[in-house]
């Protein structure tokens, strides 16, 4: 498959609208305060299933031509992917397979199964979901559609910062979640379009950092899953189109630990009355940290990338803390 361009990002805006929501930016003067700098919050956990990913699916299930549509759709994903593509494959009548891991979040399974879809289980410790995915697509004759590396789902998930950066104006930084990097990936070829001037960071859990050390390696460096709170970015390495995407346009990748991700939730929480998960918000955390540089004064885009969490796994992390003073 060719390496997606902007081109792409601009096709796949025409697919979705009117079908996939425009979320807000959200601003906080209190989060500015912290923050040191202007916060401009992309709110994709108020998208449709919760989350960005229905972007790129919607984008790449749009693609199928009439063979691929009746034989349907496989895709695997600890819980994000796989609902966008069980809802993308019911709002287009496509059958789906989801490859779902055995601790994938409760929440997350059941809204795919309540889409519609066939969830097959898997042991994220010792099973290869990549594997299983390609079985299934051989065996039944469906279309793997992966979670990051394919291009029209990158140039799907591109939409979510070129409408951040059509509704925010113009932005000194951008800094988005990385697991395979699919969203940091569609998110460079927005801004080097429409902000080049924006310097653009990736970050993805400390445990997890498979990533920054393919860049400093120079190339795609596989780990083993990572023990993170953040599921949506348990990956075990970037992709063949993610990767060159991501060493060629992106500033800096960062990480985040889990008690960061668990203040910067309780943080969203308590000064924006919204709920995210903890792969949500990767950016915010890194950004309060202070991981992300030269950020004071700024005009900083921020990608939550979504919302699915269990409200009991939500109380059980954020229960407690004291929101800032």
């Amino acid at each position: 498959m060719s390496a997606p361009t902007y081109a792409d990002v601009e096709a796949a805006a025409a697919v979705i609208e009117g079908v996939a929501h425009r979320t807000p930016v959200l601003r906080s003067r209190r989060l500015d305060e912290l923050a040191g700098c202007q916060v401009h919050l992309k709110a994709e956990h108020l998208q449709r299933v919760g989350a960005f990913k229905f972007r790129g699916a919607f984008t790449a299930l749009s693609a199928f031509d009439a063979d691929q549509r009746r034989g349907g759709v496989v895709a695997y994903s600890s819980g994000n992917h796989a609902q966008a593509v069980a809802l993308a494959a019911r709002e287009l009548g496509v059958p789906a397979t989801i490859v779902m891991p055995h601790d994938a979040p409760a929440l997350k399974v059941a809204a795919t199964r309540g889409y519609g879809a066939e969830v097959v289980r898997y042991d994220r410790w010792s099973e290869d979901r990549e594997a299983i995915g390609a079985a299934l697509a051989r065996e039944r004759g469906m279309t793997l559609v992966p979670p990051y590396d394919h291009r029209h789902v990158i140039a799907g998930q591109g939409t979510a910062v070129k409408e951040l950066l059509e509704d925010a104006g113009p932005l000194d930084v951008i800094i988005t979640p990385l697991g395979g990097g699919g969203l940091l990936s569609g998110s460079i070829l927005a801004s080097r379009a429409l902000a080049p001037q924006a310097r653009v960071y990736g970050v993805e859990p400390e445990a997890g950092d498979d990533a920054r050390r393919s860049l400093q390696e120079g190339r795609i460096v596989h780990i083993e899953t990572p023990r993170t709170i953040a599921d949506g970015a348990q990956t075990l390495h970037l992709g063949e189109l993610t990767f060159p995407v991501i060493r060629d346009g992106v500033t800096g990748v960062v990480t985040a630990t889990d008690e960061e991700l668990v203040g910067a939730m309780g943080l969203v929480a308590a000064t924006l009355k919204q709920v995210v998960e903890p792969t949500g918000v990767l950016g915010l955390a890194a950004l309060l940290s202070g991981a992300v540089p030269e950020t004071a004064g700024a005009r900083v885009g921020v990608v939550l990338s979504g919302g699915n969490v269990d409200l009991t796994r939500f109380a059980a992390l954020v229960g407690g803390r004291d929101a800032p003073a």
